[in-house]
């Protein structure tokens, strides 16, 4: 039995939900201290022990589209802790040191990656982005220098892990060893899920206070659909538009009955959506690595992509025309990465656990 620290980054659900899908096997094999704040924190806490710590998060601007500026104004303070290792970088050490962990894992959790790098622990790299870090995606012409720009903000954020497993809904070819690229992780709620056709729309959007615009909202009020719309914070039915809450079981749920589904381009509701054999409309976030999703999910004939601001009642009719067309491509397509997963993850931690074990102790950086 090892002892593991797992962190988790907090912006978005889809990094908690992959970590969802491989505690109940690693947590049975070994002893896990979960590590993680913002939405991964209130996603997992129910569940699990967390400890909470700091996370970085995005700003958006008018219109819905996130602004790098406030973003990059509302991270400094974090991001000068991590530099310069702050208070909450050093109370982050300090929680990780007192549970004296063989391993680290992190899904694109910068603290702990930092963390690990001071405290000498190996860490395994566990997350989507190092799809753009580790391997070679076929990225746009037009985001290949923005996609080098973000790929050189991940790597001083976190460093270069021992071992990388990436999870991903498309295939990419890994750049160096000791990288695994396997199909999205399923949760046993989507496993158990017995997907029929609907007749309504699923609509998600991860941050819909700010996604979920004036303008997305009147054109789902037009097309004269029923929707059932998560991630806005509104609560009840309002003409063909139903609002829930963000929930586990009740939204996977609704995913499996749904005719179709709206959201932003995370990779984990696009592998569960796959999975479950519904044909995905995505708007991506302003973001290198969902831009890249949506045009995979295109490339693939899973679905189809549109910015947000050129989101129209014509782009559902035409998404809709295609419906069948997407079905059949999905049905084709249904992966679960979760025992890929596991296995990688254990074959990993058993190689960096014994190589620390074999090493001379040396004593830890101050």
């Amino acid at each position: 039995m090892l002892r593991i620290a797992y962190g988790v980054f907090g912006y978005g659900r889809g990094h908690a939900t992959r970590a969802a899908a491989v505690l109940p096997d690693l947590m049975a094999r070994h002893e896990v201290r979960l590590f993680a704040g913002g939405d991964a924190y209130d996603q997992l806490s129910p569940e699990y022990p967390v400890t909470r710590i700091p996370t970085l998060g995005y700003v958006y601007g008018r219109g819905g589209r996130l602004s790098p500026w406030r973003t990059a104004r509302r991270n400094a303070w974090y991001v000068l802790d991590l530099l310069l290792r702050g208070p909450a970088f050093e109370g982050v050490c300090e929680s990780v040191a007192d549970f004296r962990p063989d391993v680290i894992i992190s899904d694109a959790e910068p603290w702990m990656h930092r963390v690990g790098r001071r405290l000498g622990i190996p860490r395994i790299g566990f997350d989507h982005f190092g799809i753009l870090v580790y391997c070679r995606p076929p990225i746009p012409l037009g985001d290949r220098i923005r996609g080098r720009r973000d790929v050189l903000v991940y790597r001083w954020l976190m460093g270069r892990p021992e071992r990388v497993l990436v999870s991903s809904f498309y295939r990419a070819r890994p750049r160096t060893r000791g990288v695994r690229v396997i199909p999205p992780l399923l949760r046993d709620e989507v496993l158990r899920q017995r997907p029929v056709h609907g007749d309504y729309l699923l609509v998600y959007f991860n941050k819909g206070a700010h996604q979920f615009t004036p303008a997305v909202e009147s054109v789902l009020r037009t097309i004269g659909l029923p929707a059932r719309v998560y991630g806005t914070g509104r609560q009840g039915v309002d003409g063909l538009l139903d609002f829930r809450p963000l929930s586990n079981l009740p939204f996977v749920e609704d995913l499996a009955g749904c005719r179709a589904v709206i959201s932003t381009a995370g990779n984990q509701l696009v592998g569960e959506a796959v999975y479950l054999g519904k044909p995905m409309l995505v708007l991506p976030e302003h973001a290198v690595e969902q831009r890249l999703n949506g045009a995979m999910l295109a490339r693939l004939g899973l679905g189809q992509c549109v910015r947000a601001d050129r989101f129209s009642v014509a782009t559902v009719q035409a998404f809709l025309a295609r419906e069948s067309d997407f079905r059949a491509r999905l049905a084709r397509r249904q992966r679960d990465g979760r025992r890929a997963a596991v296995a990688t993850l254990e074959e990993f931690l058993l190689e960096l656990a014994g190589r620390r074990a074999a090493e001379t102790p040396s004593a830890v950086a101050t």
